[in-house]
């Protein structure tokens, strides 16, 4: 028997403050949300899912305000504490009439199993109402903080992009819209706006991306018109930019390290009649690329090993492209994934550089002479784009930087950047050319 909407509502607050005290121990939000999508009705996963980004979006700020309005501010991992940030973003953020949002919050701390505490919780949810004006008239002006990004990566994103950091921080904190990329072999572009447009659907098309349609309200995939069918996928639009830098050509042999979950792998063999190979280490993700190309009726020789190690699985037959999306920080992504703020280490960057670099070398001796490589990271850190193709340039005698002329992000010494906004992801992109 389910329960009733009163109660139900305190088990969805209940069930996001569990997730974010996951998420603050470590854990990937996407792990942390598996018990929310186990309710019945989607409403209630989809409400716990908007509490819960809400609050990765503004943590050190709501933690703030809490701080301000406690005598002995809770341990940030607490689940009390993750409820009570939940009550302040559902009034600061979400403007939920007070009654709901207090009630609702207050009443949350049974479900669990901490009743004691809704005393404190009703006091300072009260207070923010009383002093909401003034709290945010006394925020900090550091940017970290009205942000709510880690030090360490505000400090790297003022060396890396020195004009630009307050717009990157506040575009990390806008949902991500609903991109597609549309299967050119089915419909084309042109087709399913008209589609779409009959359907009462808004989107439009994405400038400089020739195959990217984004959606103006997100929608459930399987409410995508023609995605069970294969005529779309979902894609963001800078993703989608490698296969142009890519160049295919029908008949070629195609290299797509790191593969999953497939949507670059997919996007190769729908533009051009292609021999690609995708390699990713990881068998669970390799199931998502082989159900992928099932559902867009492609198929690609896939290879579950280490593109790092390519002797393990190399037929010794060079390849004209490759394409290297390489592992990285991900702070390209952010407005996607919130939980990157806060689980990511500045330690982290310097091993990933490694990894990155590893890629290059290990992969360059495959591509074919006068064959092209493009290397990619969703990531905004100059250290895993710029510098890795910077330093490996200098390693290798043979390979030359193709410029990038385009009409979308700016260009670098060693390839061109993206910043994250509207349809775009933050990316990074450069084209190496063999001798």
């Amino acid at each position: 028997m389910r329960p009733s909407p009163a109660r139900q509502a305190l088990n969805v607050r209940a069930s996001a403050a569990r997730s974010i005290a996951r998420v603050l121990r470590g854990t990937s939000l996407d792990d942390a949300l598996l018990p929310a999508d186990r309710f019945r009705v989607p409403a209630d996963a989809a409400m716990t899912r908007l509490l819960v980004y809400g609050v990765l979006r503004d943590l050190s700020l709501l933690q703030w305000l809490a701080g301000r309005m406690m005598d002995k501010p809770l341990p940030q991992d607490d689940e009390l504490n993750t409820l009570l940030l939940v009550g302040l973003h559902q009034l600061r953020t979400l403007k939920t009439a007070e009654h709901a949002a207090i009630h609702e919050t207050v009443e949350a701390a049974e479900v669990l199993k901490r009743p004691q505490a809704r005393g404190l919780l009703n006091a300072v949810l009260r207070r923010y109402t009383r002093e909401a004006a003034q709290l945010e008239a006394n925020l900090p002006g550091d940017p970290g903080l009205r942000y709510s990004h880690p030090a360490w990566l505000v400090k790297q994103l003022k060396t890396d992009w020195p004009f630009r950091v307050e717009a990157l921080l506040a575009a990390n904190n806008e949902p991500g819209p609903l991109t597609l990329r549309v299967n050119r072999r089915r419909i084309s572009r042109e087709e399913y706006l008209k589609r779409l447009g009959e359907m009462q659907i808004a989107a439009s098309a994405v400038d400089h991306v020739p195959d990217a349609v984004m959606l103006a309200e997100p929608r459930a995939v399987e409410k995508i018109p023609g995605f069970l069918t294969g005529q779309v996928s979902v894609q963001d639009a800078s993703a989608q930019l490698a296969v142009e830098l890519l160049d295919l050509r029908d008949g070629q042999r195609v290299l797509d390290a790191c593969a999953a979950p497939g949507g670059k792998t997919a996007h190769a063999l729908e533009r051009a009649a292609v021999q690609l190979t995708a390699v990713d280490q990881d068998p669970q993700r390799l199931i998502r690329i082989d159900e992928n190309l099932r559902r867009l009726k492609l198929s690609a020789q896939m290879i579950c090993g280490d593109a790092g190690e390519p002797n393990r699985w190399w037929d010794r037959k060079p390849y004209e492209r490759i394409l290297i999306d390489a592992p990285c920080s991900g702070t390209g992504v952010i407005r996607r994934h919130p939980d990157i703020k806060w689980l990511r280490r500045e330690t982290d960057i310097a091993a990933l550089q490694a990894q990155q670099l590893r890629l290059l070398k290990s992969l360059w001796p495959l591509l074919k002479s006068g064959g092209r490589l493009v290397y990619a990271t969703c990531s905004l850190l100059a250290d895993e784009g710029e510098e890795v193709v910077k330093r490996f340039c200098l390693l290798s005698g043979e390979a030359r930087v193709q410029a990038i002329e385009a009409e979308w992000g700016e260009a670098t010494a060693h390839g061109r950047r993206i910043a994250p906004g509207g349809a775009h992801d933050g990316f990074f992109y450069a084209v190496l050319l063999k001798k």
